[in-house]
């Protein structure tokens, strides 16, 4: 049987995501990466699945599929899933001042309107729940359906199941530019040869404006830089996803200098994870430690216990940011044959199931499980020129090209 062929462009976890959901409903699928699977933005994130740090709307509304599909997802994974270490263990939005606990109700109230599980806990309640967590408090709001998993096993987990499915993963293969023929995008350059497809899936995270741009479609997809502490492992300490009430105003602001918001959970390994910092600064990865600095005084005003625990490393990553803050997922109306799944920002790991399962449905013309078009691509944010104008590390300055061939 003539199967519809498609490259995924990212061999991160959205588009290892992407690569399972296609081969399952019977697409032969190829997912190319420039550098190794999961090796860029992927392996270093936090590994977040929230829905707590989300106002009503579409974005809401895709974390809660996405949350649903989770379980879903790695019970079909068999024993692959044991790598994402899974778990389901809950978040709590703490606010120090009046005024976080001021944004903080209203916000929690919203979202429950929307269906979210967001539960007020006193100081009583908190305590139970995180013994450690400052006395010095104003509000507390328990969100039981966040979760967190290992994002680089999360992402190898998805990819095994795509490779299971009948699909194929070539790493060590930059795309250089793309072919077009009659208006469609028909083939990809690589430093390897060229690649021919029905449908190209754009996942290159952060690096997806600059991948756009040489296939002859730019999105406005710009690099975001986020850093996180690492403590050595602890004992028993922090229970939950806890962070104060001031992330989801970093988390939504569009500000290009250094915001950071106490963000501390632990890993299953017994870390602790510190972060969480945004910064616009391209793709520059020199790790600055006036931000490191400010990360680790915000998490000790949520954890004072943490004064004396040592910082076993750092690391860094570039999230894609969207300026409406919204992914773009679909077909590119520009130019046939190319598809979005992208500009997630720190998102990407709890999105990303539900950003596989939504281009499925839109490839095989089934119905969503939300509705697709606040992802559209051609909305302004996305196709807006204020990057190019305003950003001297916009990803459209990059290389390549298209090129139109005849059909």
């Amino acid at each position: 049987m003539d199967r519809t062929r498609v490259v995924i462009l990212g061999a991160g976890i959205v588009g290892s995501a992407c690569a399972r959901e296609l081969s399952l409903a019977g697409f032969d699928v190829l997912v190319v990466d420039r550098g190794g699977a999961a090796a860029a933005t992927t392996s270093h994130g936090e590994g977040n699945i929230l829905v707590s740090d989300k106002g009503p709307g579409p974005e809401l509304e895709l974390a809660r599929w996405s949350r649903r599909l989770w379980p879903e997802v790695l019970a079909g994974l068999g024993g692959a899933a044991e790598q994402a270490e899974w778990q389901p263990k809950g978040g709590i939005v703490v606010a120090t001042t009046e005024a976080g606990a001021a944004g903080l109700m209203p916000f929690a109230e919203a979202q429950r309107a929307a269906g979210v599980r967001a539960e007020p806990l006193d100081a009583d309640a908190l305590r139970a729940a995180e013994p450690y967590v400052t006395r010095d408090h104003t509000a507390a709001v328990s969100y039981p359906e966040d979760a967190q998993v290992q994002p680089a096993g999360a992402a190898t987990a998805l990819l095994s199941g795509a490779l299971a499915a009948g699909a194929a993963l070539r790493t060590g293969r930059e795309v250089l530019g793309g072919v077009v023929r009659g208006g469609r995008l028909t083939a990809v350059r690589t430093t390897h040869g060229t690649l021919e497809a029905d449908v190209f899936v754009n996942a290159g995270g952060p690096w997806a404006g600059e991948l756009a741009a040489r296939l002859g479609a730019p999105v406005d997809i710009r690099p975001r830089r986020g850093e996180v502490l690492v403590t050595t492992p602890l004992p028993p300490t922090v229970f939950h996803k806890v962070y104060d009430a001031d992330y989801v105003g970093a988390v939504g602001s569009g500000a290009g200098d250094l915001q950071t918001s106490a963000v501390v959970e632990a890993t299953l390994a017994g870390s602790v994870l510190l972060g969480s910092s945004r910064r616009r600064v391209g793709f520059d990865a020199r790790t600055r430690p006036e931000v490191l600095s400010a990360i680790a005084a915000k998490a000790l005003r949520l954890f004072p216990s943490l004064a004396g625990v040592p910082v076993m490393r750092a690391y860094g990553g570039f999230r894609p940011y969207v300026p409406d803050h919204l992914p773009v997922i679909g077909p590119d109306p520009r130019l046939a044959g190319l598809w979005h799944a992208g500009g997630h920002e720190g998102a990407g790991i709890g999105l990303s199931v539900a950003t596989a399962r939504l281009v499925r449905a839109l490839l095989a013309g089934e119905e969503p499980g939300v509705d697709a078009a606040p992802f559209r691509v051609d909305r302004p944010a996305v196709l807006g020129t204020e990057a190019s104008a305003n950003d001297p590390h916009h990803a459209a300055q990059a290389g390549g090209r298209a090129e139109e061939e005849e059909a």
